[in-house]
């Protein structure tokens, strides 16, 4: 039997959008699933993380294989699939090897974009229903804590998510990179299509507030300009929109050009050629593309956002080794942590297995020291604990050394079975019961889930 980190999921990577459809987990129904997960023996902690482009459990778990078997038949029977097909698109990863998946999942490298920010807020979010469903314990808060810095980490030492790179984002920037400040541009938007209106919600996202929107069917123009506090214009209005815009942003799904050359020229004289960004992102092109002759014009066309995104990507992708080393830092750093956590219960119940022994014989023989003053008693008690607390160091020294081992483990159980550790009723005594909230109990403790769950919750 293996106890320890585990992690089982489905990803852009593994499964079809299709299958991620299925196995998605809205909140009400993550929590029901966190909630049949840690009522298996197997599983004492778990944390599920579901977004458009992956569902994954975050189990700390007595019995790995248990835990693993439990957590197929929960995402099965949330996909209607049966655990054999399903099986096949999934990914099972281990302790070291689970963590460092989450941190490069909280980091950006896993995404389908490399790089994008909106997966920190998911996975934070995944971490707070399970802490508030009561799934997630010591263990998993630290783990989810420490990815979460980790991705920070990832965003503030590298430039990986500072280079846009979705078609929207990058119109956005390069009109900003020719106008400056866009909070006081006038936008016209030309057609209500679906790449239109994601630009349309870029430029509102940096500060654009006055939008019209233009298109043939002038009731869909009413609903585009709605959803951006705008106004929609009629078709044949669009000379005069034209005359008054600072960027155009046309998605139509005409066969044929919309603006020719010498239409717009007419346009740039009555403005008297005041600076104008077309942002012409419908397959076939709405513009003319020999308008980019045209003076204080700059035209942008789907061949120059895509070449812009790729560039980004290239330099996002640059950054992925750096990125790939901080995610292994902060890994070790998390695995360091995890290993003492094998041998520090037993350290701890040693020490007070000990306080406990000087306790006791100083109180059996205290009716034979009455001649001695308070401060001889102080001396008698602090020269018991010194030999205790000497005794026991080479012993603490060497469990320390071997935490994460297998020797680590076999050394911890002889000192609880030599010492009489865990000699109460129930296999746990009590201090092992407190203590067993800073570490995972499966791997040590072997407490009675009861004690458990409590542990848990103290500590939460």
């Amino acid at each position: 039997m293996s106890s320890g980190l585990l992690v089982l999921g489905a990803s852009h990577k593994t499964a079809p959008l299709a299958l991620r459809e299925r196995l998605a987990l809205p909140e009400g129904r993550a929590a029901a699933i966190l909630g049949e997960l840690v009522s298996v023996p197997a599983i004492q902690e778990a944390v599920a993380l579901s977004t458009c482009n992956r569902t994954e459990l975050y189990l700390l778990a007595s019995d790995t294989v248990a835990a693993e078997s439990a957590a197929l038949g929960v995402l099965a029977r949330q996909a209607a699939i049966g655990p054999t097909e399903l099986s096949n698109a999934l990914y099972s990863l281990r302790d070291r090897d689970a963590v460092r998946h989450l941190f490069a999942v909280a980091a950006g490298l896993d995404s389908m974009v490399v790089g994008e920010a909106e997966i920190q807020g998911q996975v934070r979010r995944a971490h707070e229903l399970a802490t508030v469903e009561g799934a997630s314990g010591p263990v998993t808060n630290r783990l989810f804590r420490d990815a979460i810095a980790a991705g920070k980490r990832v965003r503030s030492e590298t430039t990986i998510g500072r280079r846009r790179v979705s078609v929207p984002s990058v119109a956005v920037e390069l009109a900003a990179a020719t106008l400056g400040d866009l909070s006081s541009r006038r936008v016209l938007v030309i057609g209500a299509g679906e790449g239109g209106e994601l630009t349309a919600r870029a430029l509102r996202a940096q500060g654009v507030h006055t939008v019209f929107v233009a298109n043939r069917r002038y009731d869909r123009a009413i609903g585009l300009a709605r959803r951006f506090g705008g106004q929609a214009v009629r078709f044949d209005q669009l000379p005069a929109e034209l005359v008054s815009a600072d960027i155009v942003v046309s998605s139509t799904g005409s066969p044929h050009l919309i603006v020719g050359r010498e239409e717009l020229e007419l346009v740039m004289n009555e403005r008297d050629w005041r600076p104008l960004v077309i942002i012409d992102i419908a397959v076939p092109r709405d513009f003319d593309p020999e308008v980019r002759a045209l003076r204080a014009i700059t035209l942008f066309d789907m061949d120059d956002l895509q070449r812009e995104v790729a560039r980004n990507l290239r330099l996002r992708e640059a950054e992925r080794r750096q990125a790939a080393t901080i995610v292994e830092q902060e890994t070790e750093r998390f695995c360091a942590w995890l290993t003492e956590l094998d041998v520090l219960p037993t350290i701890a119940a040693l020490r007070r297995r000990a306080d406990a022994l000087v306790a006791a014989v100083l109180a059996e023989n205290e009716g034979r020291w009455e001649s001695l003053s308070v401060r001889d008693r102080q001396r008698v008690e602090a020269m018991a604990r010194a030999l205790a607390k000497r005794l026991l160091h080479d012993p603490t020294a060497v469990l320390r050394r071997s935490a994460g081992s297998e020797d680590g483990y076999r050394l911890a159980h002889a000192v609880r079975e030599l010492f009489q550790l865990d000699r109460s009723a129930g296999g746990a005594s009590a201090s092992d019961r407190e203590n067993a909230a800073d570490a995972p109990a499966a791997k040590v403790e072997r407490l009675p889930r009861r004690a458990q769950r409590g542990a848990r919750k103290s500590v939460r």
